[in-house]
């Protein structure tokens, strides 16, 4: 009473009578238990493939290989996944063996039994609309999969943009805040010469922000997609019209400017737009994980380290050591960064392990490339509200630490010369004297002539020199 007979090449099988999936599904979620992660973790996936099979829907219909009673119930039941509905029932591992055709055959099973519904049919009555002739028609795993991919992939990429660009902005919102806070700059963690901390935050906007860009231009590549193209490119089983009248409806339900490519066979085997989308992610983790270090170094201490600026504490250290605060945020923007390195490398071997006219591995590579987003849309959430925000500037320990460092004698150089300055430099570390001092005992310039070479205004950009005396 509890369950219903399907059918398939292999034989019978029951399912659970209130599933909206069917048999292949079934046998999918019997065969493969890798990650625990369903397609239902990955609503863009979702989304995109009701997009996929409405756009094909609404090609077949006319086309004439789709009954108009047909193509309104599939279209319908499409809109609803679209819209969040029985997103729970697609439960198939994300990692899965078949190039992804487990999770194409659980959206057509899902869409065909809602669509039978829609006409007052139980599930599972496949005579009157069937998923692989009717929802699946005109189509092959192997483009409706990697096309709903280009288009997940692009959803997914909205929301990156956003936490990125807001990021951005609050890291230059804090350059502006510390503009006038002056402190030693420093290469290959020695001294190098003075700088302000807002300076330090507007280059970590800069650098950031560029990657808005990249991401954009990747997406542009994924909008050139494979449908129509079917098993292996030729558009076998599919109306000569097909593919181009489904990428026009596709790209019109979906609001993103698709084309078909240019060479389906071509287009079916190459994951090389997937790669490099991979690679700007992978980029972008590392700026992120690089400036997570800074930051964590550049308040150590807080007595003993760098200790110029101050993060908000967020919660107790350690078990055993009473008092201490871990910079606990940017360390785990580290480790998000570093798990998004490593799925680039999964993504890299899965698109080198294809094989002649179809890679089965796309599975993995649609797994990590949305995985590695969601994560850096939390990492970068987590990184701006938790940390950026109430981060503060030690003032005090900054000025300290610029007026006992030798790096303001390459200020000097080009009025009493690389020698003089080199000799000088190895006397103020000798002695514990300061530069000014030294360079004012052996009368090599003036009070006011040091005045104004060692001037923050003077050593933060470029100024005209003095002339010689």
């Amino acid at each position: 009473m509890n369950t219903r007979t399907e059918h398939d090449l292999l034989g019978d099988m029951e399912i659970p009578k209130d599933a909206w999936f069917g048999i292949q599904t079934q046998r999918a979620l019997n065969n493969f238990a890798i990650t625990g992660v369903p397609i239902s973790h990955f609503p863009e996936l979702i989304k995109a493939l009701a997009l996929v099979k409405m756009a094909s829907a609404k090609a077949n219909e006319e086309l004439g290989d789709l009954t108009s009673e047909k193509a309104a119930a599939i279209i319908s039941a499409c809109e609803d996944v679209c819209d969040g509905h029985l997103h729970d029932q697609f439960v198939v591992d994300l990692i899965q063996g078949g190039a992804g055709t487990s999770t194409n055959m659980n959206a057509n099973e899902v869409i065909a039994n809602l669509a039978l519904e829609k006409l007052g049919h139980s599930k599972g009555e496949y005579k009157y609309l069937h998923p692989n002739d009717d929802v699946n028609r005109s189509q092959s795993t192997n483009d409706a999969y990697p096309t709903a991919a280009c288009l997940a992939i692009q959803f997914a990429a909205e929301p990156l943009v956003e936490r990125i660009s807001s990021l951005v902005s609050c890291l230059s919102l804090k350059g502006t805040e510390f503009n006038d806070v002056v402190k030693m700059g420093r290469t290959q963690l020695q001294d190098a010469v003075p700088m302000t901390l807002g300076q330090e935050f507007e280059a970590f906007s800069v650098n950031l922000g560029e990657d808005i860009d990249r991401l954009r231009e990747a997406c542009v590549l994924l909008s050139e997609v494979n449908l129509g193209g079917t098993a292996i490119g030729t558009g076998i089983n599919t109306h000569p019209e097909y593919g181009t009248l489904a990428v026009r409806y596709l790209a019109e339900f979906s609001g993103k400017p698709l084309k078909p490519a240019i060479n389906l066979v071509e287009a079916t085997s190459d994951m090389g737009a997937f790669v490099l989308f991979s690679g700007v992610l992978r980029r972008f983790a590392i700026k992120l994980s690089k400036i997570s270090n800074d930051l964590r170094l550049l308040s150590s201490g807080p007595r003993t380290g760098f200790g110029e600026i101050n993060l908000p504490p967020m919660q107790p250290g350690s078990s055993i050591m009473p008092g201490k605060v871990n910079p606990v945020i940017p360390e785990a923007v580290n480790q998000t960064a570093f798990q998004v390195i490593a799925n680039d490398l999964a993504v890299t071997l899965a698109a080198e392990a294809g094989q002649l006219q179809l890679n089965a591995m796309e599975p993995l590579i649609i797994y990590n490339l949305l995985n590695s987003m969601r994560m850096l849309c939390a990492a970068c959430s987590m990184l701006e509200n938790r940390c950026i925000k109430g981060i503060t500037a030690n003032r005090e320990r900054c000025a300290e630490l610029l007026n006992i460092s030798i790096g303001s004698i390459t200020a000097l150089v080009p009025h009493i010369g690389y020698a003089n300055a080199s000799r000088i430099a190895q006397m103020a570390l000798n002695s514990g004297s300061t530069v000014r001092q030294l360079v004012l005992a052996e009368g090599l310039l003036t009070e006011d002539e040091l005045e104004r070479l060692l001037s923050p205004q003077s050593m933060l950009a470029p100024q005209m020199r003095m002339p010689k005396r």
